[in-house]
């Protein structure tokens, strides 16, 4: 098939929804579909065979986009929406993949062009002004919610990420057809634990002899930093170490500050952003795994590939990681700073219970989210485009035209 997918986000950024798509495109093509990307003029571009990326045009002064709702969305969605227009004006697809705010875009083009909508559902509209403490505003929240409701109405199916999604998708239409595809592959990006990188790290780092708590993604104020900050400040040991890998430079520079207030500043090392192929590195060059998120419904991307690693996780009871971990495979506490320092305490003072942790969560990664489940469950969204929906599978077909 040929498919027109809608990312209003900076493609390609290492951050949670571009990763997303990035993965969602990799299927897809590897299924033997086209795709044709079109997404916000920043970002990288990406080589991968049966994918051709259409940028909307550059917004004066608009260099770079936060996590999240944000004004500066709103000219860069208008122009995502035009560039989009104008592909299906140019080209006959048989599917709209459309991901976050574009699937109200998706579901007027399906009614303007006959061409059935897919919501790429990665998190729910009116909770994001919530979680990223945007707006406390209930006209704003409402808007959200209804375009969030014309959103899963007027789609043909909905994919999403994780349970609580599902449950969102079936308050609204509890007969709209969905299939949860997990964010997993970031766990299977062909990257394997680096032990000589590691070490190399841990010494480059000052880390030699420290027991090494690692936290990788972003910095937004959802992920519970201040919690463990706090955490680490109630653990006395001086050996054990906290890894930050992730931030931007303004980010981290606010972290430094936070981490001073705690008298943590020797204590803690900072990193910045990393390329993606150097995570399985820090992944080996630590002994825990942290996600101190206290609040949240979606499961952080990161856990995944945390799973994946076989490195002992402690994170915080909370729904955004009970859909994926549980104390078989991981140390869940509280989201409490006494909580979380107790669960890392404990996984320090006992090795034996901190590697069997760590192999029951590799084989949970292998068993249940693995690149190959990945492929099928996307594999079945498309089989229902082709078969419910009617839409054709070329074997054979020239290039779209321009």
């Amino acid at each position: 098939m040929r498919i027109l997918m809608i990312a209003p986000q900076p493609f390609f950024q290492p951050r949670g929804t571009p990763f997303s798509e990035f993965y969602r495109i990799r299927a897809m093509t590897e299924l033997g579909h086209q795709v044709d990307l079109v997404t916000y003029a920043i970002g990288e571009d990406v080589d991968l065979p049966g994918l051709r990326i259409f940028r909307a045009p550059p917004v004066p002064g608009i260099r770079r986009i936060r996590i999240g709702p944000s004004l500066a969305k709103i000219p860069l969605d208008a122009l995502v929406f035009l560039s989009s227009l104008r592909r299906l004006l140019a080209t006959r697809y048989d599917v709209l993949d459309c991901h976050e705010e574009s699937g109200v875009m998706g579901v007027i083009f399906s009614k303007l062009f006959g061409v059935p909508a897919i919501y790429d559902m990665h998190s729910s509209l009116p909770e994001q002004l919530e979680n990223f403490r945007y707006s406390r505003s209930k006209v704003l929240r409402s808007l959200f919610g209804l375009a969030e409701r014309i959103t899963i109405r007027g789609s043909e199916a909905v994919i999403y990420i994780c349970p609580y999604l599902g449950e969102v998708v079936d308050r609204v239409d509890s007969r709209k057809p969905k299939f949860l595809i997990e964010n997993s592959p970031l766990a299977e990006s062909g990257e394997r634990l680096d032990e000589d990188e590691s070490r190399r790290i841990r010494a480059e780092l000052g880390l030699d002899d420290a027991f090494v708590l690692l936290y990788t993604g972003t910095f937004e104020a959802y992920q519970g930093l201040e919690l463990l900050y706090e955490a680490l400040a109630h653990i006395r040991d001086p050996s054990v170490r906290l890894l930050m890998v992730g931030g931007k430079p303004e980010q981290v520079d606010s972290a430094k500050k936070d981490v001073a207030c705690f008298d943590l500043g020797d204590r803690v090392v900072f990193t910045g952003q990393r390329p993606p192929s150097e995570i399985a590195s820090y992944l080996a060059a630590c002994d825990v795994l942290v996600s101190p998120r206290s609040h949240g419904k979606n499961t952080p991307l990161k856990i995944y590939s945390y799973l994946h690693s076989g490195k002992p996780i402690v994170a915080t009871r909370i729904l955004t990681h009970t859909q994926v971990l549980d104390d078989g495979v991981a140390m869940l506490t509280e989201p409490t700073p006494e909580a979380f320092a107790k669960g890392i305490a404990t996984l320090k003072s006992d090795p034996e219970r901190a590697l069997a942790l760590g192999k029951a969560a590799r084989r949970r990664s292998d068993e249940e989210y693995s690149y190959e489940r990945y492929l099928e469950r996307t594999r079945r969204v498309l089989d229902f485009v082709s078969e419910e929906l009617g839409a054709p599978v070329r074997r054979e077909s020239p290039a779209p035209t321009e």
